[in-house]
């Protein structure tokens, strides 16, 4: 019965934000128009100045519209899924049009379908209310994708072989876990709580992977292995970014704990930790450096296997396979410098190459047993190009390097890594 809850709030958040796409959001650039002196090409100047102002009537039209989206699709390229067609969209809007400081709402949204077979459906919404003295900020994900798991610690996870026989699983679960923020007073504090529903389910484990140490210790079997995990938690947020999405200037630092109990409806007992600081400073005008430290950990005897801290995702260190690096604790530390080209509006190419950017990053993860204890490290490099959709909202395409495994991993994806 639990299953069938999650799985109904699950399909009642997608259908709400589905209901929320109107119209796609372009920008027409307005000429200057020279007047002839023949008296035969006044007729088509007027035409031209009159075609013009429509084109700037319909760009005031679209610009003065609240709701706002871009949306990419075609085939693509994963490095946890490999082939798929799938499509990316960005939702940008005010939840009060009336009030011109409070921060657009961003919505950024995936969907992919696999060429061996399922879906992968993911939200990461942030939302600004009243003044932004309220937020709701979460993720939404719904997965049925063919998946691979690597055992627990740094040595095991480093010499583990990746294939259909021996790591490979097929995965469907969903997850629910907004939070909500309340400013503290007139600063930049924000508390409140959040919660966390999964649902897990395995199917299909790789022939060796049946005898997997720890996979058989969490219950897991030749038919698969399930898990419902809920929990309750709080969180403390310092947050002074100018544009959380894709931020210039501030400070973000965010302490949360999670206990997922049975007094909540969850299967196991265990509790979560976690600290993320990041910082922003413009070396230009759209030229940003940005740096992370963050620590995740999780507590417990009985851990779910997708519940251990994960040390490398499309978010920190691209270029590790996501749930290929997984124990009870793990740091990172990074920096990225981030360059948007700064061109005229002279030339339609200017105009072009002024919507596009690089980034450059490195950092470094480090994993254990226990908050005090390092067992591996992951160093981390890569490069990336940015293609702005909206105003301080871009596509990203990030090339990442794993050096302990001498493998590099391709990435796609709406907004900024952090």
């Amino acid at each position: 019965m639990k299953r069938y809850i999650a799985w109904g709030i699950a399909l009642l958040l997608l259908a709400t934000f589905a209901a929320k796409a109107q119209d796609t959001f372009a920008v027409v650039p307005v000429t200057s128009v020279a007047i002839p002196q023949d008296t035969s090409s006044v007729q088509a100047v007027a035409d031209t100045a009159q075609t013009l102002g429509e084109r700037e009537l319909r760009r005031q039209k679209r610009a003065k519209r609240n709701f706002h989206y871009n949306i990419l699709g075609g085939p693509s390229y994963s490095p946890d899924f490999g082939l798929l067609v799938g499509g990316s969209a960005l939702m940008t809007f005010s939840l009060n049009p009336k009030d011109s400081t409070l921060k657009r709402s961003v919505v950024p949204a995936a969907l992919a379908f696999m060429f061996d077979g399922g879906i992968n459906l993911f939200f990461k919404p942030q939302l600004f209310f009243k003044g932004d003295r309220f937020r709701i900020f979460g993720k939404f994900s719904y997965k049925n994708t063919v998946e691979n798991y690597y055992g627990i610690g740094y040595t095991t996870n480093r010499d583990y072989v990746r294939s259909d026989s021996t790591s490979r699983y097929r995965y469907s679960g969903v997850q629910i876990n907004p939070w909500f923020l309340f400013r503290l007073g007139e600063g930049n504090f924000f508390a409140g709580p959040q919660v966390d529903i999964l649902y897990d389910h395995f199917t299909n484990p790789g022939k060796y992977l049946v005898q997997e140490p720890t996979y058989v210790a969490s219950g897991g079997h030749s038919g698969g292995y399930t898990n419902f995990n809920a929990g309750l938690g709080f969180l403390l947020t310092y947050d002074s970014r100018d544009v959380p999405a894709n931020a210039y200037e501030g400070i973000y630092l965010d302490l949360r704990g999670m206990a997922y109990h049975k007094i909540f409806g969850s299967e196991r007992n265990f509790y979560r930790f976690e600290l993320d600081y990041r910082q922003y400073k413009q070396v230009g005008h759209r030229r940003v450096i940005a740096w992370t430290a963050q620590t995740k950990n999780v507590f417990g005897d009985r851990i779910p296997l997708t519940q251990y801290s994960l040390a490398g995702t499309p978010f920190d260190l691209r270029g590790y396979y996501m749930g290929q690096y997984r124990d009870k604790s793990a740091h990172l530390v990074m920096a990225e410098y981030r360059h948007m080209f700064n061109t005229d509006q002279d030339t339609w190419l200017k105009r072009i190459v002024s919507h596009l950017g690089f980034v450059a990053w490195a950092g470094c993860g480090f994993m254990g047993p226990n908050p005090m204890k390092v067992e591996g490290v992951l160093p981390n490099y890569g490069l990336g190009l940015r293609i702005e959709v909206q105003p301080r909202m871009n596509v990203r395409l990030d090339l990442g390097k794993n050096t302990v495994n001498n493998q590099t991993l391709f990435y796609f994806n709406m907004t900024e890594a952090f």
